[in-house]
């Protein structure tokens, strides 16, 4: 079963990505790049941002604020999918698989969780 942490965790798995592209700007833009691309930045300020939001929100210990948290992460992860078909050359099936199962099926386990909880108390 899907829990509220594998959620956290994959969130804080974008956040490890994202750290790497600071280090290492070829990860991302590709060999004999040194500096990251505006995009590239983009990326790696909402990753870190949410990241520490989200360590903010585990602190607390404050299921509402994760509850915005996750739904604010869904909605940008739905945003992201549409942005690599419009802009990437990658294959459909492979970004649906990777989406579905490390973005949206944990965000809604992970709401529904956070749902019956805010719900309870």
């Amino acid at each position: 079963m899907v829990t509220i942490s594998d959620f956290v965790s994959s969130n804080f798995t974008n956040v490890f990505w994202s750290l790497i592209a600071i280090f290492n700007p070829e990860f991302f833009e590709g060999l004999g790049d040194t500096e990251l691309s505006l995009g590239s930045t983009l990326f790696v300020a909402r990753n870190l941002a949410i990241g520490l939001a989200f360590l903010f929100a585990i602190y607390m210990r404050s299921a509402s604020m994760l509850f915005v948290l996750i739904l604010v992460r869904l909605i940008i992860d739905l945003i992201d999918f549409l942005a690599f078909q419009i802009f990437r050359e990658s294959p459909l099936i492979g970004q649906v698989i990777i989406f579905t199962l490390m973005c949206y099926l944990p965000a809604f386990f992970g709401l529904r969780i956070l749902w019956k909880e805010m719900r309870n108390t």
